[in-house]
């Protein structure tokens, strides 16, 4: 029950993309910097969150990279061995924050799409567990993990689009 108040709670928040991912980092045990929200935008998924890559680049919806893979199929993903995974690396390559973990890399990540109520890709949240090697990530996340992420996914799509209407000065019908 307590899980099911935590996906609220993300709607309850202040909205911002950092608000939000802190609430998914405490959901899933995990640090601030070990969440990440990317917004589709045209043909790009541009991260929202952490602030330090919005200006690191963008991932190209037709390229390789997972996330991009999550939302071309709008499906979710798991991997506990990521760092065995072909990806782009050179965003766990930006600091982030103080956190004095440079020599943390992905080891274990999940990836879900954030759908609009259109049921279109608004834009990817992932889950990781970064550590200098494998044993030193935590437990695997399991297939249960996987489906509180497609939850928690769907809040942040509802809260996307709340702010996405508020934004454009639209009304919301609740």
């Amino acid at each position: 029950m307590r899980e099911i108040e935590q996906f609220a709670d993300l709607e309850t928040e202040d909205g911002a993309p950092a608000s939000i991912c802190a609430r998914v980092a405490k959901i899933f045990r995990v640090t601030a910097t070990e969440v990440a929200l990317l917004e589709l935008s045209g043909s790009m998924l541009t991260f929202l969150y952490p602030a330090e890559l919005r200006t690191a680049g963008a991932i190209p919806l037709s390229s390789s990279a997972v996330a991009a893979r999550t939302a071309q199929t709008k499906e979710a993903q798991l991997f506990n061995g990521f760092a065995e995974v072909k990806h782009f690396s050179i965003f766990e390559l930006v600091k982030l924050g103080d956190t004095g973990l440079d020599d943390q890399v992905i080891q274990k990540l999940m990836s879900a799409p954030v759908l609009g109520r259109d049921g279109e890709v608004d834009g990817v949240i992932q889950v990781s567990r970064k550590a200098p090697r494998p044993a030193a990530a935590g437990p695997d996340f399991t297939p249960e993990d996987l489906r509180k992420l497609e939850s928690v996914a769907r809040s942040v799509g509802r809260q996307m689009a709340k702010l996405r209407a508020v934004a454009q000065g639209g009304t919301l019908l609740m």
